[in-house]
C-alpha cells in the first residue's frame, strides 16, 4: 500500500469544521501491521484503524507523541508548505512485522487521522531501538503551485 493522507480531515479543516492546528497540537505516530488497508477516503479516526501492534516493551497502545512538529513554507517561489517533526523511536523494543506509521491529532475530538507513512515491508526489532527517519523534505510536503 502507498503511503497517503486521510482526505476527510483535510477537508474538514480547509472549510473550518475542523480545529486543527498542525504546529500546537499533539500528533502521534502508531505502528500498524500489513493486516490494516488504509482507506484515505472513508478512515478518520483513530478507531478506523486496526491490527495496531500490540503494546508490549517500549510500545505503549496509542504510539509515541511526536516532537519539533512544525508546519513551513518555501521561500523560494516553489510554492510548497512542508510538515514534519522529529524522528521517532522506541529504545529497547522488541517488535515484529511493523509494516507502516499511521499519524492522528490526539488533541482534536475523535483523533483524527494526518498520515500512513508505509515503510515498504515488513521490519522487527530485537530489544534494539525501533526508529522511524522522516525523509528531509519533510513527513508531508504540499505543491501549491500547479
Amino acid at each position: 500500500m502507498a503511503s497517503g493522507l486521510y482526505v476527510e480531515t483535510f477537508e474538514a479543516a480547509l472549510k473550518n469544521d475542523l480545529a486543527l492546528d498542525m504546529d500546537n497540537d499533539t500528533f502521534k505516530c502508531m505502528l500498524v501491521t500489513a493486516s490494516y488497508t488504509p482507506n484515505f477516503e472513508t478512515h478518520t479516526n483513530k478507531t478506523d484503524v486496526t491490527n495496531e501492534l500490540p503494546a508490549t516493551g517500549n510500545y505503549t497502545a496509542g504510539g509515541e507523541a511526536l516532537t519539533s512538529v512544525a508546519m513551513s513554507s518555501s521561500s523560494d517561489g516553489t510554492g510548497t508548505i512542508k510538515w514534519d517533526a522529529a524522528d521517532v523511536s522506541w529504545a529497547n523494543s522488541t517488535l515484529s512485522n511493523v509494516r507502516a506509521g499511521v499519524i492522528y491529532d490526539d488533541t482534536v475530538t475523535n483523533d483524527r487521522l494526518i498520515a500512513y507513512i508505509d515503510f515498504g515491508g515488513d521490519f522487527s526489532t530485537t530489544s534494539g531501538t525501533f526508529q522511524i527517519q522522516w525523509n528531509a523534505s519533510g513527513i508531508f510536503t504540499l505543491d501549491l503551485v500547479p
